[in-house]
């Protein structure tokens, strides 16, 4: 498998291409500010052919390159319905005085292709499987990725901003729920292989092993879990958009 990734933009987004090997089909994935020159040239070093952008959720420092990347390719764009209003209008996700700092340089809109993502959906792109998880807590329609584990390599999860190495996703811009963020850590995070690893939104690589064993936003929840409640100590964090 080649997963080919790049922090773009201001907030450093992480975005990723995901194929089988080099020469063949790929699946981009959250292709934000500034990511379309990028997602150019990693298509031409490894010679791959798009066939769908996924979203894991609808800020604009993970789809400002939404509608060129899918224009120039003629591929549709997947987004959990929750979110779907932020592509073609981020300043209601950001909160007015955040969202009027970035109008002046962002073209925003949907793709000719829009699709939705649903909770468990399994997508069969590029050859590839992506089961689904709506995690939300970040905003309403947060989406997680998941490859299966195979002989040569463990699980992949890709979180997008809802878990990091170290941190979860911030909740205090429109949407967000830090209770909410925590049940989703609980239910989608949780039940991991500690071999899974994770690719996140922002930030490193890391894995869910290292994660439970040192993330204090998954520390408290598995806490929580064992004891039969949530969790809700540990302050919430101000990471990113």
């Amino acid at each position: 498998m080649l997963i080919a990734g790049f922090p773009a933009g201001a907030w450093g987004t992480n975005c990723y291409l995901v194929a089988p090997a080099a020469g063949e089909e790929c699946v981009i994935i959250d292709p934000g500010h500034q990511a379309a020159q990028g997602v150019e040239d990693a298509l031409k070093k490894h010679r791959l052919k798009p066939v769908a952008v996924v979203l894991t959720h609808g800020h604009i420092d993970h789809v400002a390159s939404v509608v060129p990347v899918c224009g120039a390719h003629d591929v549709p764009a997947w987004i959990h319905p929750a979110d779907r209003y932020m592509m073609s209008d981020p300043e209601k996700a950001l909160g007015r005085a955040f969202g009027q700092q970035l109008m002046g340089e962002l073209t925003v809109g949907e793709p000719d292709d829009v699709k939705e993502l649903t909770d468990g959906a399994r997508l069969d792109l590029a050859g590839m499987e992506f089961t689904v998880a709506h995690a939300p807590g970040h905003t309403k329609g947060s989406v997680t990725f998941r490859m299966p584990e195979t002989a040569e390599i463990p699980s992949v999860f890709f979180s997008g901003d809802l878990l990091f190495a170290g941190s979860i996703g911030r909740t205090d811009l429109p949407g967000g729920d830090h209770a909410e963020i925590l049940q989703s850590l609980a239910r989608v995070c949780l039940p991991l292989d500690d071999s899974t690893v994770v690719l996140s939104g922002h930030g490193p690589q890391t894995s869910i092993g290292r994660e439970r064993a040192t993330n204090p936003y998954l520390r408290e929840v598995a806490d929580g879990a064992r004891r039969g409640f949530g969790g809700g100590a540990t302050a919430p964090p101000r990471r990113g958009m």
